[in-house]
């Protein structure tokens, strides 16, 4: 293999963790905004949920 051919797998696969990286803060990111708009709905909505009172 020549020195241009690993330089180019060497910088795909830099690329590569750096898109892994990228999509997994994008998925915790995505996930904690769902689980904080769920606790704010609940704390809005407070003990009226038990009775059936919007």
């Amino acid at each position: 293999m020549s020195d241009n051919a690993k330089d180019k797998k060497q910088s795909e696969e830099a690329a590569d963790r750096i898109r892994r990286r990228r999509s997994i803060a994008i998925a915790l990111t995505l996930g904690f905004m769902v689980f904080a708009f769920y606790v704010a709905t609940i704390v809005r909505l407070g003990g009226n949920v038990a009775n059936g009172v919007y």
